[in-house]
């Protein structure tokens, strides 16, 4: 079980990650990758991925066991700098004795009963070759598994960021917290999830970041130690659209259409698709739409479904309710477009 425990000064220093951190998504992915749970979500993802992979992914293979402890330093604070190149910058910049703490444990860990490699065992002594060979193997892990639908895991994640902020304008913390059941349950003071370890977690004034992770799997995750002196991290999954590895827009391209200066968004879509399309960039649901468009719910959802299907919108459903949020390929098309409101 995993208890996170608020003091009053933790609730008001609640927050939720801006964006996808790219370590957290490397190293849940690469887990998800070698284990077969959660097929609805990750099997056609894994059946394109895992002939992509070789022997240049077998340090991440030492380092990641498909259970139990990992190294923390591979998923450092990134201090809100989530690009790529800033977060394996940050790991490669880990104190020596970081490196050999974690690596400690991880060896001492029961999900991990094989010595681990020599490559493994030389980024303990933090040699450049080590850290370079740590380095490229993220970066090239990424560029294979993770580049080409970075686009679809960064919308799915704005999705879910829409659900958390109504939850917040709904119902404040307690709002946000609550809406995370049941993977979380909030239970004033604490936040417990089912967790393979008992570990409690007492914030102590220093608030908490809520990581929303595409490839986080049934439960959160947290550091095994974290820092005194950092805001601690919870990771959680979010929601999936199934067949999400298939669709149009997943690896970026969207829905394939070019608009140039003078083009109208309502010609290429039609003036109620166009309009939806412009009204979910800061998400709405099926009735919130039907609403502002003078539409009934059911056509709503019919025109909602080709967008969804052409990559342009992400649909999530909350309780009673869906909400819809557009994707990159939809604010790709809109800035492409000049703003015609519904009617004009």
């Amino acid at each position: 079980m995993l208890r996170v425990h608020f003091t009053a000064d933790d609730i008001a220093r609640v927050r939720v990650a801006a964006a996808p951190d790219p370590l957290w998504e490397i190293v849940n992915s690469f887990q998800a990758l070698i284990r077969e749970e959660n097929a609805l979500a990750f099997g056609d993802w894994r059946r394109i991925v895992r002939p992509r992979l070789g022997p240049a992914d077998g340090l991440l293979a030492a380092l990641l066991p498909p259970r139990g402890y990992f190294p923390d330093f591979l998923t450092p604070d990134l201090g809100g700098s989530l690009g790529l190149e800033n977060a394996v910058d940050t790991v490669l910049g880990t104190p020596r004795a970081d490196l050999r703490g974690d690596l400690a444990r991880l060896v001492a860990s029961p999900a991990r009963p094989r010595p681990l490699p020599a490559e493994a065992r030389a980024l303990a002594e933090g040699t450049l070759e080590a850290l370079q060979q740590l380095g490229a193997a993220l970066h090239g892990y990424h560029r294979r598994a993770l580049a080409a639908f970075w686009p679809h895991i960064r919308a799915q994640v704005d999705a879910d960021r829409a659900v958390r902020a109504r939850a917040v304008l709904g119902g404040g913390t307690d709002g946000l917290l609550a809406s995370l059941r049941p993977v979380l349950r909030w239970q004033p003071p604490v936040l417990e999830a089912d967790y393979p370890v008992d570990h409690e977690l007492r914030l102590g004034g220093r608030g908490l970041l809520l990581q929303p992770s595409f490839f986080c799997s049934r439960r959160p995750v947290t550091l095994a130690v974290p820092l005194p002196d950092r805001t601690p991290v919870l990771v959680y999954p979010i929601q999936h659209t199934l067949g999400w590895a298939l669709i149009p827009g997943a690896t970026g391209r969207g829905s394939g259409q070019s608009l140039g200066p003078g083009a109208g968004l309502g010609a290429l879509l039609g003036r109620t698709r166009a309009a939806i399309l412009q009204d979910v960039v800061t998400g709405r649901t099926t009735g919130e739409l039907a609403e502002r468009i003078g539409i009934s719910g059911a056509a709503v959802s019919q025109h909602t479904a080709v967008l969804r299907q052409a990559g342009l919108l992400l649909s999530v459903r909350r309780s009673k309710h869906v909400l819809h949020t557009i994707t990159p390929a939809g604010l790709a098309l809109l800035d492409g477009a000049p703003h015609t409101p519904f009617g004009a």
